[in-house]
């Protein structure tokens, strides 16, 4: 269903705002050229709040404790709900072209595609990953990872994140309880429902890179 492989880009930016034009631009890049495809491996040197694109911040996000702190909130092209990220959150972004077959395919079955392939990608002997809700990686009924997608007219965005290190009291100090939650939730606070994932970074990004047989862009 997907190129053979996939240009890498590694990239260090100055600003979790940096961060999010590069995806955007890469989109783009994918949406006029289906050859350079790629996987996006990043970390934000800070931490920021990032809503979805049809989010109402008041409803998702403690504002006053974002200002307090001076934690940016920012919004992102794609769909989906309210994320903090910072140094312990691994971000990745695949950028895919789309064909007639996924078209066809429609949005639900391509999302469960790639979400199957990191689930596989980031599972051994010790993590079973599942998928659950529409697009979340969960280890042991607990929330590790978020995605989430921006679809043109020949090129797509997913873009996740995978929480390995992170400071999780960041997430139920900056975020209300979200307004959609999947049944998996069962109203549980973010404290019970989200956890890191044991895993270091070194190796989660070397696994979703041999999953996308990703290589190092030229350029």
């Amino acid at each position: 269903m997907w190129p053979i492989s996939l240009h890498l880009h590694d990239d260090t930016r100055p600003t979790p705002d940096d961060h999010l034009a590069a995806d955007e631009a890469l989109l783009k890049q994918v949406d006029a050229d289906p050859s350079r495809a790629a996987l996006r491996l990043w970390e934000s040197p800070t931490v920021a709040v990032i809503v979805g694109r049809s989010n109402v911040i008041d409803a998702e996000v403690d504002d006053a404790a974002c200002h307090a702190d001076g934690i940016p909130i920012l919004r992102r092209c794609s769909g989906g709900g309210a994320v903090v990220i910072g140094p312990g959150c691994l971000c990745y972004s695949l950028v895919l072209p789309i064909t007639e077959d996924h078209r066809r395919c429609g949005v639900p079955a391509v999302t469960a595609d790639i979400m199957q392939r990191l689930a596989d990608a980031l599972s051994d002997d010790r993590h079973r990953i599942e998928v659950r809700g529409v697009s979340d990686l969960v280890l042991d009924g607990r929330k590790f990872s978020g995605n989430s997608q921006r679809w043109l007219r020949n090129a797509l965005l997913h873009h996740g994140t995978v929480l390995y290190d992170f400071d999780l009291s960041r997430v139920a100090r900056y975020l209300r309880f979200p307004s959609h939650q999947p049944d998996y939730r069962s109203d549980r606070p973010h404290a019970e429902f989200i956890a890191n994932l044991a895993m270091p970074r070194a190796d989660i990004a070397q696994r979703l890179i041999t999953a996308w047989r990703a290589q190092e862009a030229q350029g």
